[in-house]
């Protein structure tokens, strides 16, 4: 029996690895987290899914799918009993290390697709931290997997009234990828009791309450389910990864075109 190709880094050899290397130098490591998904959902639903989005996208995306990284920051999920992460330092290392390992390796897109917004801006400042470091022309940077969406898609799947976790959107993702790894009698729906907000955009109110406030989840929410999720299907979960895919690549290209057009870059800036 043949070995069968796979674009997962782990399932690969050394000669394959090599092989890669000389035509495409993209890495794509999925980042999620190990921590509660309602009554209903396994802990590590937002590893889950950005996983197999990278495993959809890679052959599109000249790319090798990493092993993941599962273990990264819940603060807002503190209080839940199944709740495991790090300190942000040590995630920030973490990242860190593996954009060095990786550049060393031979890429110079290292790309972390993250399944939890709790862990957006660490990666971020953790791949600055890094940057001079690196080969020039080796990029290190996050995508969230639902950057790409247009603001009609993100309403329609995800938001204040929709819900955010544990929700139908992503249960379905779940229930297209393996519905065992969903406790079907156990689907919920539950709303914090927000106010009525007097201003359009609420990200400001969120940062104060979720990401500044430890434990911020478990007082809005008891069951760790916010907004619906008896209606998933996995209809629904394909149709919404395959939205997510698309948003992915194009996010993909536009970080390209974005760096394409600048100019040169000031030889100062990477020695500072």
């Amino acid at each position: 029996m043949s070995k069968r190709p796979t674009v997962f880094l782990g399932e690969m050899t050394n000669p394959e690895v090599v092989s890669f290397l000389e035509k495409h130098q993209t890495v794509i490591i999925p980042v999620g987290a190990v921590e509660q998904h309602g009554p209903h959902s396994p802990l590590l639903t937002d590893v889950i899914i950005p996983t197999e989005i990278a495993k959809r996208i890679a052959t599109r995306a000249g790319a090798l799918v990493a092993p993941a990284v599962p273990y990264t920051l819940s603060y807002p999920h503190t209080g839940f009993v199944s709740v495991a992460q790090l300190r942000i330092p040590t995630f920030m290392a973490v990242i860190e290390d593996l954009c060095r390992t990786f550049s060393e390796m031979g890429m110079r897109r290292i790309i972390f697709l993250n399944g939890h917004y709790d862990n957006t801006f660490a990666i971020a400042y953790a791949c600055a931290n890094v940057a001079k470091e690196l080969p020039e022309g080796c990029r290190c940077f996050p995508v969230n997997y639902w950057d790409g969406l247009s603001a009609v898609q993100r309403d329609q799947w995800s938001g204040l009234k929709k819900g955010l976790h544990a929700h139908t959107a992503e249960v379905s993702v779940l229930l297209a990828i393996d519905p065992g790894l969903v406790d079907i009698e156990k689907l919920n729906c539950e709303e914090p009791p927000f106010p009525e907000y007097q201003i359009e955009n609420i990200g400001a109110v969120h940062t104060a309450f979720f990401f500044s406030n430890p434990g911020s989840v478990h007082w809005a929410t008891a069951s760790g389910t916010w907004g619906e999720s008896r209606d998933s299907t996995a209809e629904k979960g394909e149709e919404y990864l395959r939205l997510c895919c698309d948003a992915t690549l194009l996010v993909l290209d536009e970080i390209e075109r974005t760096f394409k057009a600048m100019p040169p870059r000031p030889a100062d800036v990477r020695s500072r």
